[in-house]
Protein backbone atom coordinates (compact mmCIF):
# COMPACT_ATOMS: atom_id res chain seq x y z
CA UNK A 1 0.00 0.00 0.00
CA UNK A 2 1.10 3.55 -0.60
CA UNK A 3 0.15 7.01 0.50
CA UNK A 4 0.01 9.95 -1.86
CA UNK A 5 -0.49 13.64 -1.46
CA UNK A 6 -1.57 16.06 -4.14
CA UNK A 7 -2.05 19.77 -4.60
CA UNK A 8 -3.43 21.66 -7.61
CA UNK A 9 -0.32 23.56 -8.68
CA UNK A 10 -2.28 26.67 -9.69
CA UNK A 11 -2.97 27.46 -6.04
CA UNK A 12 -1.21 27.22 -2.71
CA UNK A 13 -4.07 25.37 -1.03
CA UNK A 14 -5.57 21.90 -1.54
CA UNK A 15 -3.42 18.91 -0.73
CA UNK A 16 -4.57 15.32 -0.54
CA UNK A 17 -3.02 12.12 0.68
CA UNK A 18 -3.98 8.90 -1.04
CA UNK A 19 -3.53 5.48 0.50
CA UNK A 20 -3.49 2.71 -2.10
CA UNK A 21 -4.45 -0.87 -1.33
CA UNK A 22 -2.85 -2.91 -4.12
CA UNK A 23 0.30 -3.22 -6.19
CA UNK A 24 -1.76 -3.18 -9.38
CA UNK A 25 -2.90 0.36 -8.74
CA UNK A 26 0.64 1.40 -7.86
CA UNK A 27 1.71 0.27 -11.34
CA UNK A 28 -1.11 2.31 -12.82
CA UNK A 29 0.33 5.48 -11.34
CA UNK A 30 3.15 5.29 -13.89
CA UNK A 31 1.18 7.82 -15.94
CA UNK A 32 2.12 10.52 -13.47
CA UNK A 33 4.89 9.01 -11.36
CA UNK A 34 8.27 8.35 -12.93
CA UNK A 35 9.82 6.55 -9.94
CA UNK A 36 8.06 4.61 -7.16
CA UNK A 37 9.54 4.94 -3.70
CA UNK A 38 12.43 2.62 -2.92
CA UNK A 39 11.90 3.42 0.75
CA UNK A 40 8.17 3.60 1.61
CA UNK A 41 8.88 6.23 4.26
CA UNK A 42 10.54 8.62 1.79
CA UNK A 43 8.50 11.24 -0.06
CA UNK A 44 8.56 11.06 -3.87
CA UNK A 45 6.73 13.60 -6.01
CA UNK A 46 4.84 13.08 -9.27
CA UNK A 47 2.49 15.35 -11.22
CA UNK A 48 -0.73 14.56 -13.11
CA UNK A 49 -2.66 16.81 -15.48
CA UNK A 50 -6.31 17.38 -14.55
CA UNK A 51 -8.36 16.41 -17.63
CA UNK A 52 -10.95 19.02 -18.61
CA UNK A 53 -12.91 18.64 -21.83
CA UNK A 54 -14.28 22.19 -21.48
CA UNK A 55 -10.81 23.70 -21.66
CA UNK A 56 -9.83 21.41 -24.55
CA UNK A 57 -12.85 22.53 -26.58
CA UNK A 58 -12.15 26.20 -25.93
CA UNK A 59 -8.51 25.70 -26.92
CA UNK A 60 -9.59 24.04 -30.16
CA UNK A 61 -11.51 27.21 -30.97
CA UNK A 62 -8.76 29.67 -30.00
CA UNK A 63 -5.73 27.62 -31.09
CA UNK A 64 -3.49 29.20 -28.41
CA UNK A 65 0.31 29.05 -28.34
CA UNK A 66 0.07 27.36 -24.95
CA UNK A 67 -2.54 25.15 -23.27
CA UNK A 68 -2.29 24.74 -19.48
CA UNK A 69 -4.50 22.37 -17.53
CA UNK A 70 -4.66 22.39 -13.77
CA UNK A 71 -2.15 19.97 -12.25
CA UNK A 72 -2.17 17.61 -9.32
CA UNK A 73 0.93 16.78 -7.28
CA UNK A 74 1.31 13.33 -5.75
CA UNK A 75 3.83 12.46 -3.04
CA UNK A 76 4.46 8.82 -2.15
CA UNK A 77 4.48 8.59 1.65
CA UNK A 78 4.01 4.89 2.40
CA UNK A 79 1.13 3.15 4.16
CA UNK A 80 -0.76 4.55 7.15
CA UNK A 81 -0.46 2.44 10.31
CA UNK A 82 0.26 2.66 14.03
CA UNK A 83 4.03 2.19 13.58
CA UNK A 84 4.26 4.67 10.70
CA UNK A 85 2.30 7.25 12.70
CA UNK A 86 4.97 7.11 15.42
CA UNK A 87 7.64 8.33 12.98
CA UNK A 88 7.97 12.11 13.19
CA UNK A 89 9.05 12.61 9.55
CA UNK A 90 6.20 10.49 8.21
CA UNK A 91 3.68 12.11 10.54
CA UNK A 92 4.93 15.55 9.52
CA UNK A 93 4.28 14.81 5.83
CA UNK A 94 0.83 13.43 6.59
CA UNK A 95 -0.22 16.38 8.72
CA UNK A 96 0.46 18.78 5.85
CA UNK A 97 -2.32 17.35 3.67
CA UNK A 98 -5.84 18.76 3.37
CA UNK A 99 -7.68 15.50 2.69
CA UNK A 100 -7.12 11.76 2.63
CA UNK A 101 -7.95 9.36 -0.18
CA UNK A 102 -8.01 5.82 1.16
CA UNK A 103 -7.88 3.25 -1.64
CA UNK A 104 -9.01 -0.14 -0.34
CA UNK A 105 -8.62 -3.54 -1.94
CA UNK A 106 -11.86 -5.02 -3.27
CA UNK A 107 -10.45 -7.47 -5.83
CA UNK A 108 -9.48 -11.14 -5.63
CA UNK A 109 -5.99 -12.13 -6.82
CA UNK A 110 -4.01 -14.95 -5.21
CA UNK A 111 -0.76 -13.61 -6.69
CA UNK A 112 -1.01 -10.42 -4.61
CA UNK A 113 -0.86 -11.18 -0.86
CA UNK A 114 -3.50 -9.79 1.48
CA UNK A 115 -3.87 -10.30 5.22
CA UNK A 116 -7.21 -11.98 5.93
CA UNK A 117 -10.29 -11.95 3.74
CA UNK A 118 -11.10 -9.14 1.30
CA UNK A 119 -13.19 -6.77 3.41
CA UNK A 120 -13.02 -3.07 2.40
CA UNK A 121 -15.26 -1.89 5.23
CA UNK A 122 -13.03 -3.58 7.82
CA UNK A 123 -9.90 -2.05 6.27
CA UNK A 124 -11.52 1.39 6.28
CA UNK A 125 -12.43 1.11 9.96
CA UNK A 126 -8.91 -0.08 10.86
CA UNK A 127 -7.23 2.91 9.22
CA UNK A 128 -9.83 5.28 10.67
CA UNK A 129 -9.09 3.88 14.13
CA UNK A 130 -5.35 4.46 13.66
CA UNK A 131 -5.98 8.09 12.71
CA UNK A 132 -8.23 8.64 15.73
CA UNK A 133 -5.72 7.07 18.13
CA UNK A 134 -3.02 9.40 16.80
CA UNK A 135 -5.27 12.44 17.30
CA UNK A 136 -6.31 11.33 20.79
CA UNK A 137 -2.68 11.07 21.88
CA UNK A 138 -1.99 14.55 20.52
CA UNK A 139 -5.04 16.00 22.29
CA UNK A 140 -4.15 14.43 25.63
CA UNK A 141 -0.62 15.86 25.49
CA UNK A 142 -1.96 19.30 24.59
CA UNK A 143 -4.53 19.19 27.40
CA UNK A 144 -1.79 18.49 29.96
CA UNK A 145 0.10 21.54 28.76
CA UNK A 146 -2.98 23.78 28.71
CA UNK A 147 -3.94 22.70 32.24
CA UNK A 148 -0.52 23.83 33.47
CA UNK A 149 -0.96 27.17 31.67
CA UNK A 150 -4.36 27.67 33.27
CA UNK A 151 -2.86 27.17 36.74
CA UNK A 152 -0.31 29.90 36.03
CA UNK A 153 -2.67 32.37 34.39
CA UNK A 154 -6.30 32.10 33.29
CA UNK A 155 -7.37 33.71 30.03
CA UNK A 156 -10.47 33.46 27.84
CA UNK A 157 -8.50 32.08 24.89
CA UNK A 158 -6.83 29.31 26.89
CA UNK A 159 -10.11 28.37 28.57
CA UNK A 160 -11.88 28.13 25.18
CA UNK A 161 -9.09 25.96 23.80
CA UNK A 162 -9.27 23.67 26.82
CA UNK A 163 -13.05 23.26 26.49
CA UNK A 164 -12.73 22.50 22.78
CA UNK A 165 -10.00 19.94 23.46
CA UNK A 166 -12.17 18.27 26.09
CA UNK A 167 -15.08 18.12 23.65
CA UNK A 168 -12.83 16.67 20.91
CA UNK A 169 -11.41 14.08 23.32
CA UNK A 170 -14.90 12.94 24.36
CA UNK A 171 -15.91 12.75 20.70
CA UNK A 172 -12.92 10.57 19.77
CA UNK A 173 -13.54 8.28 22.72
CA UNK A 174 -16.88 7.39 21.12
CA UNK A 175 -14.82 6.18 18.11
CA UNK A 176 -16.00 8.97 15.83
CA UNK A 177 -13.45 10.96 13.76
CA UNK A 178 -13.06 14.69 14.27
CA UNK A 179 -14.42 15.43 10.80
CA UNK A 180 -17.82 14.52 12.28
CA UNK A 181 -17.48 16.92 15.23
CA UNK A 182 -19.67 20.01 14.96
CA UNK A 183 -17.44 23.08 15.11
CA UNK A 184 -17.94 26.79 14.62
CA UNK A 185 -15.61 28.71 12.28
CA UNK A 186 -13.83 29.93 15.43
CA UNK A 187 -13.37 26.33 16.61
CA UNK A 188 -11.94 25.30 13.24
CA UNK A 189 -9.54 28.23 13.29
CA UNK A 190 -8.42 27.25 16.80
CA UNK A 191 -7.79 23.65 15.64
CA UNK A 192 -6.05 24.58 12.39
CA UNK A 193 -2.55 24.52 13.82
CA UNK A 194 -2.93 20.98 15.19
CA UNK A 195 -3.61 19.47 11.74
CA UNK A 196 -5.51 16.53 13.22
CA UNK A 197 -5.58 13.51 10.91
CA UNK A 198 -9.16 12.34 11.54
CA UNK A 199 -10.42 15.89 10.97
CA UNK A 200 -9.36 15.83 7.32
CA UNK A 201 -11.97 15.09 4.63
CA UNK A 202 -11.71 11.52 3.34
CA UNK A 203 -12.49 9.80 0.05
CA UNK A 204 -12.76 6.00 -0.03
CA UNK A 205 -11.73 4.46 -3.33
CA UNK A 206 -12.54 0.80 -4.00
CA UNK A 207 -10.02 -1.01 -6.20
CA UNK A 208 -12.21 -3.67 -7.83
CA UNK A 209 -11.61 -6.66 -10.11
CA UNK A 210 -11.54 -6.49 -13.90
CA UNK A 211 -14.75 -7.73 -15.57
CA UNK A 212 -16.57 -7.68 -18.92
CA UNK A 213 -19.12 -5.23 -17.46
CA UNK A 214 -16.62 -3.02 -15.70
CA UNK A 215 -18.61 0.17 -16.28
CA UNK A 216 -21.60 -1.19 -14.37
CA UNK A 217 -19.39 -2.77 -11.72
CA UNK A 218 -17.65 0.54 -11.02
CA UNK A 219 -21.01 2.27 -10.73
CA UNK A 220 -22.39 -0.32 -8.31
CA UNK A 221 -19.22 -0.92 -6.28
CA UNK A 222 -19.97 1.48 -3.40
CA UNK A 223 -23.33 -0.17 -2.80
CA UNK A 224 -22.01 -3.72 -3.33
CA UNK A 225 -19.27 -3.34 -0.73
CA UNK A 226 -21.58 -1.51 1.71
CA UNK A 227 -19.72 1.81 1.78
CA UNK A 228 -22.88 3.90 1.48
CA UNK A 229 -23.09 4.72 5.19
CA UNK A 230 -19.43 5.71 5.71
CA UNK A 231 -19.43 7.68 2.45
CA UNK A 232 -22.51 9.68 3.48
CA UNK A 233 -20.95 10.96 6.69
CA UNK A 234 -19.76 14.60 6.90
CA UNK A 235 -16.72 15.44 4.74
CA UNK A 236 -16.61 11.93 3.27
CA UNK A 237 -17.17 10.32 -0.13
CA UNK A 238 -16.60 7.13 -2.10
CA UNK A 239 -15.89 5.98 -5.65
CA UNK A 240 -14.26 3.00 -7.43
CA UNK A 241 -11.45 2.21 -9.85
CA UNK A 242 -9.96 -0.94 -11.40
CA UNK A 243 -6.21 -0.91 -10.80
CA UNK A 244 -5.49 -3.62 -13.36
CA UNK A 245 -7.18 -1.64 -16.14
CA UNK A 246 -5.44 1.57 -15.03
CA UNK A 247 -2.08 -0.21 -15.24
CA UNK A 248 -2.76 -1.18 -18.85
CA UNK A 249 -4.01 2.29 -19.73
CA UNK A 250 -0.79 3.85 -18.45
CA UNK A 251 1.15 2.17 -21.27
CA UNK A 252 -1.21 3.18 -24.11
CA UNK A 253 -1.49 6.15 -26.43
CA UNK A 254 -4.53 8.41 -26.02
CA UNK A 255 -6.26 6.87 -29.03
CA UNK A 256 -5.64 3.29 -27.89
CA UNK A 257 -6.70 4.16 -24.35
CA UNK A 258 -10.00 5.61 -25.57
CA UNK A 259 -10.73 2.46 -27.58
CA UNK A 260 -9.70 0.25 -24.66
CA UNK A 261 -12.00 2.11 -22.26
CA UNK A 262 -14.86 1.90 -24.73
CA UNK A 263 -14.54 -1.90 -24.79
CA UNK A 264 -15.39 -1.86 -21.06
CA UNK A 265 -18.27 0.59 -21.47
CA UNK A 266 -16.20 3.45 -20.03
CA UNK A 267 -15.65 6.98 -21.32
CA UNK A 268 -12.91 8.04 -18.88
CA UNK A 269 -10.10 6.57 -16.81
CA UNK A 270 -10.10 5.88 -13.09
CA UNK A 271 -7.53 8.63 -12.61
CA UNK A 272 -9.95 11.15 -14.15
CA UNK A 273 -12.77 10.03 -11.88
CA UNK A 274 -10.47 10.06 -8.88
CA UNK A 275 -9.35 13.63 -9.51
CA UNK A 276 -12.93 14.82 -10.06
CA UNK A 277 -14.14 13.21 -6.83
CA UNK A 278 -11.15 14.68 -4.99
CA UNK A 279 -12.10 18.15 -6.23
CA UNK A 280 -15.66 17.61 -5.04
CA UNK A 281 -14.44 16.45 -1.64
CA UNK A 282 -12.20 19.49 -1.20
CA UNK A 283 -14.82 21.88 -2.52
CA UNK A 284 -12.82 23.00 -5.56
CA UNK A 285 -13.85 24.34 -8.95
CA UNK A 286 -12.07 25.60 -12.08
CA UNK A 287 -12.35 28.84 -14.02
CA UNK A 288 -10.62 29.63 -17.29
CA UNK A 289 -8.61 32.42 -18.89
CA UNK A 290 -8.71 32.30 -22.68
CA UNK A 291 -6.64 33.95 -25.40
CA UNK A 292 -4.38 33.43 -28.38
CA UNK A 293 -1.29 33.24 -26.16
CA UNK A 294 -2.66 30.79 -23.61
CA UNK A 295 -5.80 28.93 -22.57
CA UNK A 296 -5.55 27.97 -18.91
CA UNK A 297 -7.53 26.41 -16.06
CA UNK A 298 -7.25 27.84 -12.55
CA UNK A 299 -8.30 26.00 -9.38
CA UNK A 300 -10.14 27.85 -6.61
CA UNK A 301 -12.42 26.91 -3.68
CA UNK A 302 -16.19 27.00 -4.16
CA UNK A 303 -17.74 30.40 -3.33
CA UNK A 304 -14.59 32.34 -4.20
CA UNK A 305 -15.25 35.99 -5.06
CA UNK A 306 -14.01 37.48 -8.31
CA UNK A 307 -11.25 39.55 -6.70
CA UNK A 308 -9.82 36.51 -4.89
CA UNK A 309 -10.07 34.46 -8.10
CA UNK A 310 -8.00 37.16 -9.81
CA UNK A 311 -5.46 36.72 -7.01
CA UNK A 312 -5.09 33.05 -7.98
CA UNK A 313 -3.65 34.32 -11.28
CA UNK A 314 -1.46 36.99 -9.70
CA UNK A 315 -1.57 38.87 -6.41
CA UNK A 316 -1.37 42.22 -8.25
CA UNK A 317 -4.62 41.42 -10.10
CA UNK A 318 -6.43 41.06 -6.78
CA UNK A 319 -4.84 44.22 -5.39
CA UNK A 320 -5.74 46.34 -8.44
CA UNK A 321 -8.98 44.56 -9.39
CA UNK A 322 -11.64 46.69 -11.13
CA UNK A 323 -14.03 44.33 -12.93
CA UNK A 324 -14.16 40.83 -14.39
CA UNK A 325 -15.56 40.23 -17.86
CA UNK A 326 -17.41 36.96 -17.34
CA UNK A 327 -19.11 34.35 -19.50
CA UNK A 328 -19.93 30.65 -19.19
CA UNK A 329 -17.54 28.43 -21.15
CA UNK A 330 -20.33 26.87 -23.25
CA UNK A 331 -21.82 30.29 -24.08
CA UNK A 332 -18.42 31.47 -25.28
CA UNK A 333 -17.98 28.30 -27.31
CA UNK A 334 -21.36 28.86 -28.97
CA UNK A 335 -20.72 32.56 -29.59
CA UNK A 336 -17.39 31.83 -31.26
CA UNK A 337 -15.42 34.70 -29.70
CA UNK A 338 -15.52 37.25 -26.90
CA UNK A 339 -16.27 39.98 -29.43
CA UNK A 340 -19.31 38.05 -30.70
CA UNK A 341 -20.43 37.34 -27.13
CA UNK A 342 -20.10 41.04 -26.28
CA UNK A 343 -22.17 41.97 -29.33
CA UNK A 344 -24.89 39.52 -28.22
CA UNK A 345 -24.87 41.01 -24.73
CA UNK A 346 -23.95 37.74 -23.00
CA UNK A 347 -20.52 38.88 -21.80
CA UNK A 348 -21.11 40.34 -18.34
CA UNK A 349 -19.14 42.80 -16.21
CA UNK A 350 -18.95 41.61 -12.62
CA UNK A 351 -17.60 43.35 -9.52
CA UNK A 352 -15.25 42.07 -6.83
CA UNK A 353 -18.09 40.45 -4.84
CA UNK A 354 -19.22 38.22 -7.71
CA UNK A 355 -19.08 34.52 -6.78
CA UNK A 356 -17.13 32.74 -9.53
CA UNK A 357 -18.89 29.63 -10.90
CA UNK A 358 -17.34 26.39 -12.12
CA UNK A 359 -16.65 26.78 -15.84
CA UNK A 360 -16.64 30.59 -15.90
CA UNK A 361 -14.30 32.28 -18.35
CA UNK A 362 -12.84 35.44 -16.81
CA UNK A 363 -10.97 38.39 -18.24
CA UNK A 364 -9.72 40.58 -15.39
CA UNK A 365 -9.73 44.35 -15.72
CA UNK A 366 -7.29 46.00 -13.36
CA UNK A 367 -5.50 49.29 -12.68
CA UNK A 368 -2.03 47.82 -12.13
Amino acid sequence: MSAWKFTPLDTMSPVTTTKFGAAAFERATATFMSVLAANPRDAHIGVAKVPDDRLDRLAAQYNPKKLTHASVEYVDLGAIGQEALKESAYLGHLRQVDAIIHVVRAFEDDSIPHVGTIDPLRDIKNVEFDLMVSDLGQIEKRMERVEKDLKKMRSADIEKEFELLKRAKAHLETERPLRELEMTPEDKKRFRGFMFLSEKPILYVLNISESTELGKDLENAVQKFKLGEVASKPNSGATAICGKVEAELSEMSDADAAEFLSSYGLTESGLTRLIRKSYELLGLISFFTIGEDECRAWTIPVNTRAAQAAGAIHSDLEKHFIRAETIRWDQLLEAGSEAAARAKGILRLEGKEYIVQDGDVLHIRHSG
